[in-house]
């Protein structure tokens, strides 16, 4: 057994005797079963309608019981608003985009990039989308949430510290709000698009091969009526803003708000690889148990508060538990006690950029067909602490909003997204699929799933398991997306291909199915006529998970814990492979080649060959390989630093742009490219190679925004970590990291595995905790558990959660 999986399983015995203790011995309990050593309150609160109960158990994870569907998901605000107020608060003034009112002028322009992609459709559209009780399941979270703020506002409840050190105050929401916001979602290409149009300006469309591997195997060109070089690089600073999170400058330091286009270009390619997720489902034919397991660890980018908020809901007829994001009502990933449920990025293009010549004598009318077409120009007034309210002016097109109006040329640039149809609010749709029953009920709400385009896993207690991708998916006719088009009505979508138009998977022969966001059409899908998508993260997550899948027959809880862990690079196996006839004089080149050649290919925290590795494939090789083979675009691609599976695909095929001799330039890459691996290494932590871990340069250190604004004695109780971490972008152990200092940026903050049936020997964790204040103490609580890939019970069953309650709640009507 392997260190990882005995870190599992140790994490999988501990859980299980705490909560052994905690029922069944030690303590004395209450008539409801609550420990002794529970801490008991009862408030009241206006608008709720019967008496509920919030069990918030040991771990951090609240299990809300209610006596009717109304008061579960006025309870659920309610305790989002407790547990997590100045998050979810930002984030509404983020996503509305009324962040100067509380901040500052320096907000005023992300606020006007905020506003250009707030949903501005039929409302009743918009909530007939997501299925029959969307519309009242967010009302009553909307009122739970309302019924705190207006506490906290009138003093009846204390102000989070966030809102002290910020000096601002939480406001009331609309219904509306919930899924009026859009820019919080994952969408696709649209930078990707940007990229290369300028590598096609400087070197031509085929040295984009080395920037992104397009699949299937498709080959793409320029839209008839673009100039490549039209594109500004610029283009995309108002969607930069609308997308990145708000950020917090201190007394005499500058808000970082600045748009650095090749930072963000490089950024939005990275995202590729590293914004995903992994998921498997594995039939009871080859579990341990005779159960299915489903297991889902989805990626993003790592923050404190974690964006993940793990719930329990309770009520009549409703019973789920799992993970959604906590300004949301409902689960996204979890079950409901009959079905569970999984997602990953399924990468469908839902996005494209337009480009449009101006009327020389009105610059607010853009050529369509065979005339003028007029923008549709929105004014608003937006309020800014300390100055008089602005007035701010907002441009759309027929596809969307405007980004850019180049007066100089003539042009005019606009995106289309899905982010402007109904039913596209990012991951709501889940609230619709969280109380089906089977199959066909999960396809009937999965239809109407807008955003982001996802991989659903399937499984449920009957031992079927399956798979469904769920997207809005644009219809081009004749053209693939992979470019910005004219926007002169050549190049539109045709409407949107129906789940029916996308591949799905019910009892699969094998015995499971996995997703880790590779490309996994079938062979005999048309692509050439939906062109779905073809531009998907590197396939090294999938194979490593389907190689452990395959050689496995019984699989239990403990390996799919482990395999969430799995450090194991396959490309690092492919390097490896390059690098085993070579020899070398230069010392360092000699180290690394040493150090790589005796390796096990895992990017564990104390390896001394991960370092070397990561450090090469991140700063190094690929700068080198583009620097050779299409020196034109190397400005361009290299500071990416481009793909690195689109560059070991080259290397291992190397052709002609190298030389005359392919194979020998390659070589003399890879020797090169390591030497200046090594050095860096080196110049890190030294010239002895022994005292080189992996570890030691890759840590995790959650810090929250606020840090900035806070004091000497607050700052740092906002601070977890660092802490050491072994895997990488490319590995299961998903754990990106920042090309500067190698610390993570994102992965997975919340992991779970799922025993279908028996669901209170599930598994899961959140990273730092479950908590957004600072002083709680599961704040940071599960932080250390996640990095050493240790898991907590996600106990189902009312007896079990009271088995292991640290605090219960009382709530009554006021």
């Amino acid at each position: 057994m392997n260190k990882r999986m005995k870190q599992a399983v140790q994490g999988l015995l501990s859980a299980t005797a705490f909560t052994a203790v905690l029922a069944f011995g030690a303590e004395a309990r209450d008539q409801e079963g609550l420990s002794s050593a529970a801490r008991l309150s009862t408030s009241s609160v206006a608008g709720l309608r019967a008496p509920g109960k919030i069990l918030v158990d040991v771990w951090g994870i609240p299990h809300i019981y209610a006596g009717n569907e109304h008061d579960l998901f006025f309870l659920q605000g309610f305790n989002a608003a407790r547990d997590r107020l100045w998050q979810i608060d930002l984030w509404r003034k983020r996503g509305l985009g009324v962040l100067a009112r509380d901040f500052g002028p320096a907000y005023v322009e992300q606020d006007k990039a905020l506003r250009l992609f707030l949903y501005r459709g039929d409302m009743t559209t918009e909530w007939a989308a997501y299925g029959p009780k969307a519309k009242t399941y967010t009302e009553a979270f909307v009122a739970g949430i309302n019924a705190y703020v207006a506490d906290v506002r009138a003093g009846r409840r204390p102000r989070p510290v966030e809102f002290k050190i910020a000096g601002t105050m939480p406001d009331l929401w609309s219904p509306e709000d919930v899924v009026r916001i859009r820019s919080h979602g994952l969408t696709r290409n649209v930078a990707s698009e940007v990229k290369r149009s300028l590598v096609a300006c400087a070197a031509g469309l085929e040295a984009d091969r080395l920037r992104v591997k397009l699949e299937p195997a498709w080959t793409t060109k320029i839209p008839e009526g673009l100039d490549p070089c039209s594109i500004p690089k610029d283009v995309l600073a108002p969607y930069d803003l609308a997308t990145r999170p708000v950020a917090f400058a201190g007394p005499g330091q500058k808000t970082a708000l600045a748009h650095d286009p090749d930072t963000y270009l490089a950024e939005a390619d990275q995202q590729r690889d590293t914004i995903g997720s992994n998921n498997w489902v594995v039939a009871p034919s080859r579990t341990a148990t005779g159960r299915p397991i489903l297991a889902n660890d989805p990626h993003r980018e790592h923050s404190v508060p974690s964006l993940r908020y793990i719930v329990g809901l309770n009520a009549p007829g409703l019973s789920v538990i799992g993970a959604g994001e906590p300004a949301l009502p409902g689960i996204s990933i979890g079950h409901n006690g009959t079905i569970a449920f999984g997602l990953t990025i399924f990468n469908v293009d839902q996005e494209d950029l337009y480009v449009y010549e101006l009327n020389p004598a009105d610059l607010t009318q853009y050529r369509y067909r065979d005339g003028w077409e007029t923008m549709r120009i929105v004014r608003e007034t937006e309020e800014v602490k300390g100055e008089a309210p602005r007035d701010i002016e907002l441009k759309f097109t027929r596809h969307g909003p405007v980004l850019l109006v180049d007066e100089a040329n003539k042009r005019a640039f606009a995106v289309r997204t899905v982010w402007s149809e109904p039913g596209t609010s990012a991951y709501f749709g889940s609230s619709d699929y969280m109380t089906a029953k089977d199959w066909n009920g999960f396809l009937t709400a999965m239809r109407r799933w807008g955003a982001p385009s996802e991989n659903q896993v399937y499984a449920d207690v009957k031992g079927n398991i399956g798979w469904v991708p769920g997207a809005k998916t644009p219809r081009r006719g004749n053209y693939d997306g992979l470019m910005p088009v004219p926007g002169d009505g050549r190049y539109e979508w045709q409407g949107f291909l129906g789940l029916d138009d996308l591949p799905r998977v019910y009892r699969p022969e094998q015995g499971w199915f996995a997703t880790a966001n590779q490309m996994n059409l079938p062979d005999n899908y048309p692509v050439a006529e939906r062109k779905v998508g073809f531009e998907w993260a590197d396939s090294a997550r999938w194979q490593r998970i389907v190689e452990v899948l395959k050689a496995n027959n019984k699989v239990t809880l403990a390996d799919a814990m482990d395999l969430q862990n799995d450090d194991t690079s396959m490309l690092a196996r492919r390097l490896i492979a390059l690098l085993k006839p070579l020899t070398s004089d230069d010392a360092n080149v000699k180290k690394a080649l040493t150090l790589l050649k005796a390796w096990d290919a895992r990017d564990t925290a104390d390896s001394a060959a991960a370092a070397v590795f990561e450090v090469w494939i991140a700063n190094h090789l690929g700068a080198a390989v583009v620097k050779v083979a299409a020196p034109k675009a190397a400005d361009i691609i290299a500071p990416d630093p481009a793909s690195i599976s689109a560059v070991v695909g080259f290397l291992e095929r190397p052709d002609a742009t190298l030389g005359s001799d392919p194979a020998a330039a390659r070589d003399s890459i890879l020797r090169d490219s390591l030497a200046t691996a090594v050095a860096e290494v080196a110049a890190k932590l030294g010239p002895d190679e022994t005292g080189w871990a992996w570890g030691k340069l890759h840590k995790a250190q959650f810090n929250h925004a606020l840090m900035p604004l806070a004091d000497k004695a607050t700052a740092p109780q906002l601070s977890v970590g660092p802490l050491a971490l072994g895997g990488a972008a490319n590995v299961p152990h998903a754990a990106t990291y920042r090309r500067s200092d190698y610390q993570l940026t994102s992965g997975a903050s919340f992991r779970m595995v799922l025993d279908v049936g028996n669901w209170d020997a599930s598994r899961t964790i959140n990273t730092p905790g479950q908590s957004g204040d600072p002083f709680s103490g599961h704040y940071r609580d599960l932080a250390p558990l996640w990095a050493t890939g240790q898991y907590v019970p996600l106990l189902y069953s009312r007896t079990a959660v009271e088995a292991a309650t640290g605090e219960a709640i009382t709530l009554t009507p006021r």
